[in-house]
């Protein structure tokens, strides 16, 4: 058996996508729905999940190669669509040299820059398409989109998007807890409502789509507190792991430990807990700090910072505790373990967004289904 591997419980993720669903839908009264697979690049297996929910109605990314992915899992319609009426979403805004893969692939994206948007409405009218957009609207957490404090600027912006004959204004977008780590509240997602409203109002149209946001959102839907003209919301982290990005809470109804990493040991050696000798840089160019805890009994594993992000490891034996690593190594104090470990042993951990993004990226970590 290979190591190391990541374990996708994938029984556990539909049942997350249910609970997801019936909160963002069927409770909190968006009409639709749009789930993220670049936390996983695009697993075949779980886009396949998605795919069989039939309130899912988007599948977003923000690499369109994991777009492009899509359209191999799931095949297409006598069209060219995505089969089973699925409909793809961009999530970064999109850079000038791909904008002829967005119209051919991309049936939603998010853009915020109005060069950006004539230059899709060109590419769109020599493929002989209309493509739908959102426009970002940036509510203070200071990544992309137009600044919410300059409304006239934002209402300009979108009367000039509705002159485009190639272009349609599905509605506007929002991301937080991303740059700045803003909490998408009530206020501010209210205040954000209230622009869609205005660009409705000034121009005579409606926007279908008011996409409230990520992950961090889900903390307001689960207790009834997503403000009313949110339509949409665009989730990952919680589908995939059970929990939502804003208090770093479970989501009612879903299951944890989705993802499980597992490394094997390679080395066990009792060692002195503080380096000896003259401290410098580290192998990534930082200067770390040890605390001297005398000897201890130490335990390496065979993965390291290519493959996963330590912070986000949570060992599944909780005397274990991780001190740190390399590219190709962490190393873990086993002194306090109940369990004998020895060479060859495995160890399991549990991981967050960050992990199971890096491991899902990594080539050298093998996945398994279960």
């Amino acid at each position: 058996m290979k190591y190391p591997r990541i374990i996708i419980d994938l029984k556990k993720i539909e049942n997350n996508i249910e609970q997801i669903v019936r909160i963002t839908k069927r409770e909190s009264g968006c009409t639709t729905l749009a789930l993220v697979t670049k936390g996983h690049c695009a697993d075949p297996e779980i886009v396949k999940l998605l795919a069989k929910n039939p309130e899912v109605d988007f599948l977003a990314d923000s690499r369109i190669e994991n777009i492009k992915k899509y359209y191999d899992i799931l095949g297409t319609d006598e069209n060219g669509n995505l089969a089973g009426g699925k409909k793809s979403m961009m999530l970064r805004i999109p850079m000038q040299s791909e904008l002829a893969e967005i119209v051919k692939y991309v049936d939603v994206c998010q853009v915020s820059e109005i060069e950006t948007i004539k230059l899709l409405d060109k590419e769109a009218a020599a493929a002989g398409k209309i493509q739908d957009i959102l426009l970002m609207i940036d509510m203070g957490d200071l990544r992309e989109g137009l600044f919410f404090r300059d409304k006239e600027k934002i209402y300009e912006v979108a009367a000039e998007i509705l002159t485009l004959n190639n272009i349609k204004l599905r509605g506007i977008s929002v991301n937080m807890n991303c740059y700045g780590a803003i909490i998408p509240k009530e206020d501010n997602l209210s205040e954000f409502v209230g622009i869609a409203k205005e660009i409705e109002k000034r121009n005579g149209v409606v926007l279908d789509i008011v996409s409230g946001g990520n992950s961090g959102t889900m903390y307001l839907s689960d207790s009834g507190r997503l403000p009313e003209g949110i339509t949409n919301v665009r989730i990952g982290e919680s589908h995939l792991l059970g929990t939502e990005s804003s208090y770093l809470g479970q989501v009612s109804g879903t299951e944890l430990g989705t993802f499980i990493l597992e490394a094997e040991i390679v080395e066990i050696q009792v060692k002195p807990s503080l380096p000896i000798g003259e401290s410098g840089h580290d192998a990534f160019g930082h200067i770390p700090y040890y605390e001297d805890k005398g000897e201890m009994k130490r335990a390496i594993i065979a993965v390291g910072k290519q493959d996963v992000e330590l912070d986000s490891m949570i060992p599944l034996d909780e005397k274990i505790e991780i001190m740190g690593g390399s590219s190709d190594h962490i190393i873990l104090d086993i002194t306090h373990c109940e369990r004998e470990y020895k060479l060859g042993d495995i160890v399991g951990f549990r991981i967050s967004y960050t992990g199971m993004l890096r491991t899902t990226t990594s080539e050298y970590v093998e996945r398994i289904y279960k």
